[in-house]
């Protein structure tokens, strides 16, 4: 196990390998990161994300804000799913039943994204993977909340490289094109929302089927294509303040981290700003945890490397208001 020092939020939490897509949570008192891990490899960017060729997954850990970092070393490895040929994207992870479970996106032998999960018994892993993905899944970017009641929730997709636009018939179409305004009437449809399912008690399976859920504007209508400032592209996260559920999530090609509200942990949403201002880099991916009586934001940028798949996870404490208004962050305000 590696430790590095990391005493300033806006330094990255380790540097002997990329990571990126930081699931973080406190587990027995301390924080645990779950990213994915970025190869040092030279391949073009596309719209379809084939630049982000992960295997593997390590767990970062710190026992406090500001605390050395620990690199759990490798918990799960593509080799060791057998249902997954590869691209192993941003997973998250979860705790019932005295059991650690882990989530995550792949490609399956048929190119498809889906979401695998596996067990242990400690929260940095190794994990067991199942032997098949969960059935009814599809897309990437899985997020586990599990609410003060037990019940726990998946929420997930991701449009472009996620697939998500592919299943619009309730069916894989390979064909299918992306979601992106193209100056003629489509730009006024509703924009892909959420998709979210409750998890039986067994966290292995869904206890009901994947349902869109739309991100609602203003005028309580859902967002359009055309709003790519503020509607969903990939990335949800789910956390709760003050008996409110606050759905996040990356606005994609505008590079914006923006958040919804709702009553319910399974929406109607309602978008109410940003988070995060863009990153250097493509992507933006995030989570949000409470952590002694404080709000962090786990995010990445590419500002190290240059290179669009080749990032480094950091975090940055949150201000939220008693309303659960979440100011807007510059990450590289004070630079």
């Amino acid at each position: 196990m590696e430790k590095l020092k990391n005493s300033r939020q806006k330094t990255p939490l380790v540097t002997h390998i990329f990571t990126a897509d930081p699931s973080a949570h406190v587990f027995d008192g301390k924080i645990y990161i779950y990213p994915s891990h970025d190869l040092d490899l030279d391949v073009p960017d596309d719209e379809n994300g084939e630049q982000y060729q992960m295997k593997d997954y390590h767990v970062l850990s710190m026992d406090d804000i500001g605390a050395p970092v620990t690199d759990c070393g490798c918990a799960l490895h593509v080799d060791d799913v057998p249902w997954a040929k590869g691209q192993m994207w941003a997973p998250d992870a979860a705790y019932k039943n005295g059991r650690y479970y882990f989530y995550f996106p792949a490609k399956d032998k048929d190119g498809i994204f889906r979401i695998g999960a596996a067990t242990g018994d400690n929260p940095e892993g190794p994990f067991k993977a199942e032997p098949d993905y969960i059935p009814g899944t599809f897309s990437i970017d899985p997020a586990i909340f599990v609410d003060c009641d037990g019940r726990a929730y998946i929420y997930l997709g991701g449009i472009w490289g996620g697939q998500l636009e592919k299943w619009r018939t309730g069916v894989f179409d390979p064909n299918a094109p992306h979601q992106n305004p193209k100056g003629d009437s489509l730009d006024n449809d509703p924009a892909i929302g959420v998709y979210i399912s409750e998890l039986n008690d067994d966290m292995l399976t869904l206890k009901e089927p994947l349902r869109e859920v739309k991100i609602l504007g203003e005028d309580n209508k859902p967002l359009t294509v055309a709003d790519t400032d503020k509607r969903f592209f990939e990335a949800p996260w789910m956390h709760k303040y003050n008996n409110k559920y606050y759905l996040s999530y990356s606005t994609g090609e505008t590079h914006y981290l923006c958040y919804a509200e709702s009553e319910s942990p399974t929406g109607p949403f309602k978008y109410k700003g940003r988070i995060l201002e863009p990153v250097k880099g493509w992507t933006t991916h995030q989570s949000i945890i409470e952590f002694k009586n404080k709000w962090y934001l786990f995010y990445h940028d590419a500002a190290i490397s240059g290179i669009s798949h080749q990032r480094n996870v950091m975090f940055r404490e949150l201000e939220i208001g008693e309303d659960g208004t979440i100011k807007t962050i510059n990450p590289y305000d004070g630079d």
